[in-house]
């Protein structure tokens, strides 16, 4: 291979090193601005994308709390004379302890969506033996705040999504 060297020395050749660098220097001015807008525009789509999956979070979370709503009301409903109207546990709404035969409130108990965990806060019964609402335990502040379905329009305005209490109404 043959390397030739560029000689700057004559008056004639200087100025076309001087434009050589100049357009250098521009080609690589120009890749770093590229590379600041790519950087910006890429930022800018994590935080839609993750705003997005918190809203896809708080949509489930209203999902999930409205079904165990209703079968806290199924269990409630369905509860022979002389029997505790609320479960003792959540996994009474699975299978009700107080008949012989399977009978289901819930499909299958859910994880909170928004800290991810098994774990809900429980709302007990004024005597304290029996559940009568769940609530996520996260206090992260929600997006929504307005505009809710009749059954749970008390969640207006709350700072936190501990302050969503699902409960038999």
């Amino acid at each position: 291979m043959r390397h030739t060297k560029t000689y700057c020395g004559k008056s004639k050749v200087r100025s076309s090193c001087k434009q050589l660098a100049t357009a250098r220097g521009m080609a690589y001015l120009s890749l770093l601005l590229s590379l600041a807008l790519l950087s910006i525009a890429a930022l800018a789509t994590a935080q839609v994308h993750s705003l997005m999956q918190r809203r896809a979070a708080e949509d489930e979370l209203l999902y999930v709390g409205q079904q165990y709503q209703r079968a806290l009301l199924s269990y409630a409903n369905a509860t022979p004379p002389g029997a505790s109207r609320s479960p003792a546990s959540l996994d009474d709404l699975l299978r009700d302890p107080r008949y012989p035969m399977p009978r289901r409130h819930i499909r299958q108990l859910y994880v909170d969506p928004i800290s991810m965990q098994a774990e809900w806060g429980l709302v007990l019964s004024p005597d304290g033996k029996g559940i009568i609402g769940i609530y996520s335990k996260s206090e992260k502040q929600p997006i929504k705040v307005a505009q809710f379905p009749a059954s749970i329009k008390g969640f207006e305005d709350k700072k936190s999504y501990r302050e969503w209490v699902f409960m038999v109404q």
